[in-house]
């Protein structure tokens, strides 16, 4: 699977999820020309929301796209857990309803062996008939998966798209020389433009929640061989890239969210906060700076 797609962020108000402002947040990013986007992933901050919240998510994003933009762009839902039957009901749900694909995250806290992550993805990609992204992200998880394992799967119908987020160039560069097969795509905003030069095949972006055109332009540049506009972009983006990672992820980039009146609010759920005076100055100030890119 290749191309752009944003991370979406889960309005909140008043404690319950804000479809008003979710719906225009979905209609930003189609109009922008982003290729696909994806409800309840972490910046969707999927694991506070609940089972039925989480599926009702999903439901509204397909038939937003559906409805009202004709399919217009790829529904990703992300349907990881760390108990296999939970992720395996997610996953059925959001297939049911028509997504175009699904990102399932490594089981995180309980840190299976890398037999028990290939019969966890195994199972969940014998489940369903769309499309698996398999979302490797350590820094959260506390477990990598091996490319041995990647190996593995890869033999498997219906997978063949990885979400590298080690922060690893190295480990990536390697993924994707030892497994051709597979799409590699970004996860992680700062090295977006790395990852194109060694072979990644787009992102799923936080970023892009501001900035969709600027995130999927980036790759555009690249690809058609415009390498230093695309270099220099990066380098545009990059400040505010790390500024949206001071503190976890979406409280920085649901703060830029408001400043940028894309949402009505940054309400976040507990165990998550609002950050630091600090930092929302430090989002202002860079979004001021990027000003003339909107």
């Amino acid at each position: 699977m290749k191309g752009c797609f944003t991370a979406l962020m889960t309005p909140f108000k008043n404690g319950a999820i804000d479809y008003a402002s979710f719906e225009k947040l979905i209609a930003s990013q189609i109009e922008a020309g982003i290729d696909g986007i994806v409800p309840c992933g972490t910046t969707g901050e999927s694991p506070t929301l609940s089972h039925q919240e989480h599926n009702q998510v999903v439901e509204f994003t397909i038939t937003q796209v559906k409805n009202n933009f004709n399919g217009a762009v790829k529904v990703i839902a992300g349907t990881g857990s760390n108990a296999t039957q939970e992720s395996l009901n997610l996953s059925r749900h959001a297939a049911k309803c028509g997504a175009d694909g699904l990102l399932v995250v490594s089981p995180y806290y309980n840190k299976p062996s890398q037999e028990g992550l290939f019969h966890h993805y195994k199972s969940i990609i014998e489940a369903v008939s769309c499309e698996i992204v398999i979302y490797n992200i350590p820094g959260r998880t506390s477990v990598n998966i091996d490319i041995e394992t990647f190996k593995r799967l890869a033999t498997l119908k219906n997978f063949n798209t990885v979400k590298e987020a080690t922060g690893s160039i190295d480990f990536a560069s390697k993924l994707i020389n030892a497994v051709p097969t597979l799409d590699v795509i970004s996860g992680n905003d700062s090295l977006n433009l790395p990852m194109a030069s060694i072979g990644g095949v787009g992102c799923i972006s936080v970023l892009s929640n501001l900035f969709p055109k600027e995130v999927k332009n980036l790759f555009s540049l690249y690809n058609s061989g415009h390498i230093s506009e695309a270099t220099s972009l990066h380098h545009k983006l990059l400040p505010l890239t790390e500024a949206l990672f001071i503190e976890t992820n979406p409280v920085p980039v649901k703060t830029a969210a408001v400043m940028m009146k894309l949402l009505a609010t940054a309400e976040v759920r507990l165990p998550l906060v609002q950050p630091s005076q600090t930092v929302s100055k430090r989002i202002a100030a860079e979004l001021e700076r990027l000003a003339e890119l909107k």
